[in-house]
């Protein structure tokens, strides 16, 4: 089955560029100019991938972006930005972005973003029928099912992002481990570009907001100053 996707972006010219670039790589790309009616598509149609504007007109890409998660925790969004506005980028991560692009952006760049979006969209999807070895990774209270895509942690369910649920995968899988931003981009985003760790800090922010008690004084995600962040397994005890 061919993957969907949409692109909210009011710039036509723009739109219609992206849209040649994912009719390239084999993909079903609609396009909406208008933020009202993006909205509209996205929360009433099934799309694998929102390449989603900031600006729009009528209704900003963060109200839909905050909109979108609500209704659809495991939407796979990518927001893209103008280059001298790291507020919105920012925003938009904090608000559940799984991405971002930075404009103007090369077509290469674009879709590899995409290619690795949709990677992390079907493996969410997939479902095996034979439980692995390690299909379930359990550190102290927290529960990792890496097979069926559910987090546990003290006998309550965690509802996270596809992309939140990825990071914090990995990390569970290499307890007490320390990781750069640059690792974490490639092993769970699938690129490696300076300039984008925006991407990790954000995510490692909503994961504590979902699983710390404190996040001024974080005991599960820890940062190691000058390093990068692990998984304290003492932390989920």
């Amino acid at each position: 089955m061919t993957d969907k996707i949409l692109i909210i972006e009011d710039d036509q010219d723009i739109a219609n560029l992206i849209k040649v670039h994912m009719d390239e790589l084999g993909l079903d790309a609609t396009t909406c100019c208008c933020g009202k009616k993006g909205l509209e598509q996205a929360l009433n149609q099934d799309f694998q991938l929102i390449l989603l504007d900031v600006m729009l007109p009528q209704v900003s890409g963060l109200d839909i972006c905050r909109q979108l998660r609500d209704a659809k925790p495991l939407q796979s969004i990518v927001m893209l930005t103008a280059r001298s506005s790291e507020t919105d980028r920012v925003l938009g991560l904090e608000l559940g972005a799984d991405d971002y692009l930075s404009k103007p952006f090369s077509v290469r760049e674009l879709q590899a973003r995409v290619r690795a979006q949709l990677r992390r969209v079907h493996c969410t999807l997939a479902i095996n029928p034979t439980p692995s070895q390690d299909a379930v990774t359990c550190i102290g209270e927290l529960m990792v099912d890496h097979q069926c895509h559910k987090v546990t942690y003290r006998d309550t369910a965690i509802e996270l992002t596809s992309t939140e649920f990825e990071l914090l995968s990995f990390l569970g899988r290499h307890p007490d481990q320390v990781f750069s931003r640059s690792q974490l981009l490639d092993s769970v985003w699938g690129y490696h570009h300076s300039g984008y760790e925006h991407t990790v800090n954000s995510h490692i922010n909503r994961l504590r907001n979902k699983l710390e008690k404190d996040v001024s004084t974080p005991q599960i995600i820890q940062t190691v100053w000058g390093v990068g962040y692990k998984l304290n397994s003492a932390g989920v005890h």
